[in-house]
C-alpha cells in the first residue's frame, strides 16, 4: 500500500472495534448487520467503524440492492499475502497477524 496516508491508517487501527473488525473481515466479507451481531456493538457504532476503516483505504463496500457487503481492500489482501500478514507504512509496520480478538 505504498502512498498510503499513513496518519489515516494508523488513525483507522488506532481502536480496538476497528481492529476487531478487520480480524473478522479478513477471514470473511460481512455486513453491517452481522459485523454487530459479532462483535456484540451497536449497529450504529460498527457503521461508524466501517466508515473510518474505508476512507482510511482498509475496507471495501458492495452494494448488493440495500444490502452492503464489507470486505478488506484487494489491495491491502495482496500486500498481506505477500509480506506474511505485515502491512508496511511509509512511517512503520503494522502486523495483521497480532490482531487481538
Amino acid at each position: 500500500m505504498r502512498g498510503t496516508d499513513c496518519l489515516a491508517v494508523l488513525r483507522a487501527l488506532g481502536e480496538m472495534n476497528r481492529l476487531r473488525i478487520m480480524r473478522l473481515l479478513l477471514r470473511e466479507r460481512a455486513g453491517v448487520g452481522a459485523i454487530a451481531a459479532r462483535l456484540r456493538i451497536s449497529q450504529y457504532n460498527a457503521s461508524k467503524h466501517l466508515r473510518i476503516l474505508r476512507e482510511a483505504g482498509l475496507l471495501e463496500m458492495e452494494k448488493s440492492g440495500r444490502s452492503r457487503l464489507y470486505g478488506v481492500a484487494p489491495r491491502l489482501k495482496g500486500e498481506l499475502a505477500a509480506n506474511g500478514n505485515v502491512l508496511k507504512l511509509k512511517c512503520c509496520t503494522f502486523r495483521f497477524d497480532r490482531l487481538p480478538r
